[in-house]
């Protein structure tokens, strides 16, 4: 049977909050022939990559992006030729308010009609404001600087200032050339490359370890490098300070054991985390400074009426942080058994992009493997972590003699520009109170 071909427009669908994604990978040129479901392009947030597949089988006509390009929902990524059977039944939008059939195209009218436009179901549902970005490629007042992100990572990577570097192109613009000339022309006179951070920190110098001995390079993963760029603007814009207390979990422990089978029954584990989370949204009702965020200015707290505690769960791609959607309004159980899904789905990279968003509150326990104390990095926007450590047995003056108490340590970072020390030591002794009456984590 002969076929009629037709273009399909693939388009970017509902990236969750954000305005705008980097296109990491493009998997496709002009000319290549695609099944349904083969990936095209590669997109990538702040904490989870995404890949827009093919709608149909066909031929690759056009790929409209290149790395390192921004999208947003709805734009277009990728041009397909697909086939359609001849003879196939096309549905023609009609207007709602005629009743008269759509008229049969002429070949000039099929000429000039678009391409039809593939892209996931977008709910009506208001965006929110655009986070305020974090990059090099940002403009700061005098820059005169003229580059595409690409050209701005790329030079980063070289630890080249791009404001020092002649641009080339259209008006001026700075290309890829123009950062390798650069780098080539310093090379050869002998100089060093300016730090190319926007904090005037000087750029790590490099070293060739294998003249000391065998050496193996390892690529970090993709999680890796985003969270490390993360972790080193959270710890460079944010000052930390780290408030340290010991829970009495003896009470806590003892319930858990009673109920820990109960819930094994029903297919998840309860753990000593699900309490944590449950005690931990009581106290930012009681201490609602640590349910906020600063405004893009820094000159106002945005005070947040929901809670949502977000959970780091080591995979082995690196560390990633779903997210409880109103954990206040959940039980122990209910808590523990979403727990144990998300972090079995964050290891298995199926979690969705809008459950690593939206968390007010973090915390990030290493009580299963160990440790006394740490200082864990704030997830920027928030402004406080909880980081926990390895509980353990230790003799408590009752008044009367040392008894044997569990006790769990507990590490509070939080940015000092909104949290004062009184506060965190309150807000620490306030947890450390309810960790250690059960009744209370249960009211």
């Amino acid at each position: 049977m002969s076929a009629n071909h037709t273009t399909l427009s693939v388009n970017v669908p509902d990236i969750g909050d954000f305005d705008a994604v980097e296109v990491i990978e493009v998997l496709v040129k002009p000319g290549d022939d695609v099944a349904t479901d083969d990936p095209l392009v590669t997109l990538e947030s702040d904490k989870a990559t995404m890949e827009i597949p093919a709608p149909a089988a066909g031929q690759v006509k056009a790929v409209l992006v290149a790395e390192g390009d921004k999208v947003r929902q709805g734009d277009a990524v990728v041009e397909l030729t697909v086939s359609e059977p001849a003879g196939a039944e096309k549905t023609t939008p009609q207007d709602p308010q005629s009743e008269t059939p759509a008229a049969t195209e002429t070949p000039e009218e099929a000429a000039e009609t678009p391409p039809k436009t593939i892209s996931a179901p977008t709910p009506a549902v208001p965006r929110k404001a655009p986070p305020t970005p974090f990059e090099a490629n940002i403009r700061k007042p005098g820059t005169p600087a003229h580059a595409s992100p690409a050209v701005r990572k790329f030079a980063r990577e070289l630890g080249v200032a791009i404001e020092q570097v002649p641009g080339s192109g259209p008006k001026g613009r700075i290309t890829r050339k123009d950062v390798q000339r650069f780098v080539k022309g310093v090379m050869q006179s002998g100089a060093a490359p300016a730090a190319a951070s926007g904090d005037g920190l000087p750029v790590m110098p490099t070293v060739d370890f294998s003249q000391f001995g065998p050496v193996e390079t390892r690529p970090l993963t993709k999680i890796q490098k985003l969270s490390g760029k993360n972790l080193w603007r959270n710890w460079v814009r944010i000052p930390h300070v780290t408030q340290f207390e010991d829970a009495d979990i003896t009470e806590l422990e003892r319930f858990r054991q009673a109920h820990k089978h109960e819930a094994k029954a029903q297919g998840f584990n309860l753990t000593p985390l699900a309490f944590l989370v449950k005690a931990v949204t009581r106290a930012l009702k009681q201490f609602p400074k640590f349910n906020a965020s600063l405004d893009a200015t820094g000159e106002n707290l945005i005070l947040k009426k929901y809670y949502h505690i977000g959970v780091a769960v080591d995979t082995p791609d690196g560390l990633v942080v779903p997210v409880i959607r109103h954990a206040d309004e959940k039980g122990i159980f209910a808590i523990a058994r979403e727990l144990a899904d998300i972090s079995q789905r964050a290891r298995e990279k199926k979690l969705k992009t809008t459950e690593l968003q939206g968390g007010t509150f973090s915390i990030s326990s290493l009580g299963g493997i160990g440790g006394t104390a740490f200082t864990p990095i704030i997830n920027a926007p928030e402004v406080a972590i909880l980081g926990v450590s390895r509980h353990h047995m230790q003799p408590v003056w009752d008044g009367e003699a040392f008894v044997p108490r569990l006790t769990l340590p507990l590490s509070l970072s939080y940015d000092h520009r909104v949290i004062d020390g009184a506060e965190a030591a309150r807000f620490c002794v306030y947890l450390a109170d309810i960790l250690a009456d059960m009744k209370k984590i249960l009211l």
